[in-house]
């Protein structure tokens, strides 16, 4: 395994990077503005990544996308389209969006514990029950956690789509761990920034506050398991089309472990690192963390499930 980043893959890197930058919410306020919403729908559609393993993409790619989304916290659908992308792909419906199997056409997400997520301006959904595929249509939405993903109803009942061969259902299952790894990790690194950045700027006793070891080794920390999730993620990312199902869905298990421990510490120290406006509405540190916990809530793993145990 080469962990290192092709050209093209860090020039898409860096497409995702900016455009979550210039579009997805600065503020908490940002969140409900439906016309930066709009233009960065727009955006996203644009740029075919929610295609992009029916478009030929490796599972870097995909997690490179999905990570950057995460950091600059963006604000459409973008994890579920692409993994009910990858399930359509394999039930023989082809790339893109439009009609296929299931209840209809429209724009595809993926449905978890009979609820379709990231289901936003979705019309359908599709999910994996062993090596069937079921189609649902989306409902209306409904309240969670998550600030900038939205769950909605599955309205049935579920109608067959397809199956799915025992290596490509395993497959679907590293990468769905893979993602929702590459979520965790994007939104401990935006969650960081913003700790490193209040902590430059703040001042407590003429100093600023990231000068004080108490603050700058909570900030170390954080970033030492930053970088050990990046580590796992690659090669668990590399892992869905190089290695056979059963390995990859091992490494992906691996990687959504400490991914998700990860990501909820170094947001956490991210509130912390705050103070006192760490715990309010205004601050972005919360949406972080929300962010962080429904990812690890997505395809959980428990200890149990490896035969490595980590601590």
């Amino acid at each position: 395994m080469d962990a290192r980043l092709t050209t093209e893959q860090r020039e898409l890197r860096e497409a995702a990077a900016r455009l979550a930058g210039e579009l997805g919410p600065g503020s908490v306020h940002d969140l409900d503005d439906a016309e930066r919403v709009e233009r960065l729908e727009k955006a996203v559609a644009a740029t075919g990544w929610r295609s992009l393993r029916s478009d030929g993409a490796s599972g870097v790619e995909a997690a490179i996308v999905v990570e950057e989304f995460g950091r600059g916290l963006v604000d459409v659908p973008l994890l579920g389209p692409l993994l009910a992308d990858d399930l359509r792909t394999g039930t023989g419906g082809g790339p893109g969006p439009g009609p296929g199997p299931g209840p209809g056409p429209g724009p595809l997400t993926i449905a978890v514990d009979a609820e379709a997520f990231d289901a936003r301006g979705m019309a359908r959904t599709l999910s994996l029950d062993g090596a069937r595929v079921l189609a649902g249509r989306v409902g209306a939405l409904v309240p969670g956690a998550d600030l900038t993903r939205r769950g909605a109803e599955v309205l049935g009942p579920l109608e067959p789509a397809g199956e799915l061969a025992a290596e490509a259902a395993g497959r679907w299952r590293a990468l769905a761990l893979v993602v929702t790894c590459a979520d965790l990790l994007g939104t401990a690194r935006g969650a960081h920034a913003l700790a490193c950045e209040y902590a430059k700027v703040r001042e407590q006793y003429g100093r600023t506050i990231g000068s004080y070891q108490a603050v700058a080794h909570l900030l170390a920390e954080g970033l030492a398991l930053i970088e050990g999730s990046v580590s796992v993620l690659r090669h668990a990312a590399w892992a869905v089309d190089e290695l056979a199902p059963d390995e990859a869905v091992r490494a992906a298990r691996v990687a959504k472990l400490y991914c998700a421990r990860a990501a909820r510490t170094v947001c956490e120290t991210a509130v912390q690192v705050h103070g006192g406006i760490g715990n309010t509405w205004e601050c972005l540190a919360h949406v972080h963390l929300r962010r962080a916990l429904t990812s690890a809530d997505l395809f959980p793993v428990a200890l149990e499930e490896i035969d490595l145990g980590l601590s």
